[in-house]
């Protein structure tokens, strides 16, 4: 074993030494937000590939995190409870077929389901480019909320779902943030990430040297979509609850925010950037509480709700101001899965 492996090696043991150790030094609110943090690495990380790595620039991955949570979700509840929270409409026959009290099989359903529809879709979004990119998946990511909400059958509608079993704990979390890292670096510096930069540089130029532009894009929106899949899944057994309300555009805002802040490209940038928003906003969360005043120069400023987002939005201002390419570009913390020179066997 390389010395290299065994500093990755390193990192992953501290990380699970984490994860054990963790329930011993935090309570239940800490564990919370540790759990909150676990589940966006994972959707960070695996939208990084597509939007970072790739260079895709695309605004959809709520749609697909909604399509894991509902799959979960209404795989996980039993029949008696589907038949007490469908109010509006009875649910659709297939919906009560579905069961599986498999945690394992429920996520495992979640990111197949969500990677099967981003298969699909991939046809019709590689049709274009850029900005158009953006706004077609914008539009998937919409479309899929706006069904959730019109198809009670299906979904229960606006009204949601609950009494989702709470199997989320910080070793379901954070050992599936752990592999989706590892699954992630892994496909990045293969030589199908090596394709997929190249794609992200020139398109047009990676297409002349024989890549098949298409399959890379879609290798990459497809592998997303799982793990954004998977990720959706973890988040409805944590919350025990599923609504249409919960997957708008803010979703996708979020994630996008934590990759550039980060660096788009660097996964390594993806987790801290996951790590200082969501932990930043529950860090700063006393701002918005009115019995505290803060002294600044003597002067009395009573906190007020919502003055947590203004600092925090401030904080994020500055940082991008002096990190324009986020905090650590397109690099990794270290060389372990380092980019090696491709031979021309690896192209063939």
């Amino acid at each position: 074993m390389t010395k290299i492996k065994i500093s990755a090696l390193i990192y992953i043991i501290l990380a699970i030494a984490f994860i054990s150790l963790s329930p011993y030094f935090f309570d239940s609110y800490g564990m919370g937000i540790l759990n909150q943090i676990a589940i966006y690495i994972t959707l960070a990380v695996s939208y990084n590939l597509i939007n970072g790595v790739t260079g895709q620039f695309s605004l959809g991955p709520n749609g697909f995190i909604a399509i894991g949570a509902y799959a979960a979700a209404l795989v996980l509840l039993s029949t008696d409870q589907k038949n007490d929270l469908f109010n509006l409409e009875d649910p659709s026959p297939i919906i009560l077929a579905l069961h599986t009290n498999s945690f394992i099989l429920a996520l495992l359903m979640a990111g197949i389901s969500a990677c099967i529809l981003s298969l699909i879709l991939s046809f019709a979004v590689f049709r274009v480019r850029g900005d158009y990119l953006a706004i077609v998946t914008l539009g998937f990511g919409i479309i899929i909320q706006k069904l959730a909400i019109n198809f009670p059958s299906l979904t229960n509608g606006s009204m949601g779902l609950n009494g989702i079993p709470l199997f989320s704990n910080l070793y379901w979390t954070g050992g599936i943030a752990i592999i989706s890292v590892i699954l992630i670096l892994n496909l990045v510096y293969s030589k199908f990430g090596r394709a997929m930069k190249a794609v992200r540089d020139d398109e047009d130029a990676a297409s002349a040297m024989g890549i098949n532009t298409f399959w890379i894009k879609t290798l990459a929106f497809t592998a997303s979509a799982f793990l954004e899949g998977i990720g959706g899944g973890l988040l409805v057994c944590l919350l025990g609850s599923v609504s249409p309300e919960q997957f708008g555009f803010e979703f996708t805002f979020i994630l996008l925010t934590i990759i550039v802040l980060g660096g788009l490209g660097s996964t390594t940038g993806a987790i801290i950037g996951t790590i200082l928003i969501v932990g930043g906003r529950e860090w700063l969360r006393f701002l918005d509480e009115i019995q505290i005043k803060i002294d600044i120069l003597n002067i009395d400023i009573h906190s007020m709700p919502g003055l947590r987002m203004v600092v925090f939005s401030l904080i994020l201002i500055l940082v991008m101001l002096f990190a324009r390419r986020g905090i650590f570009g397109d690099k990794e913390l270290n060389s372990f899965f380092k980019n090696k020179q491709c031979s021309k066997k690896e192209y063939k």
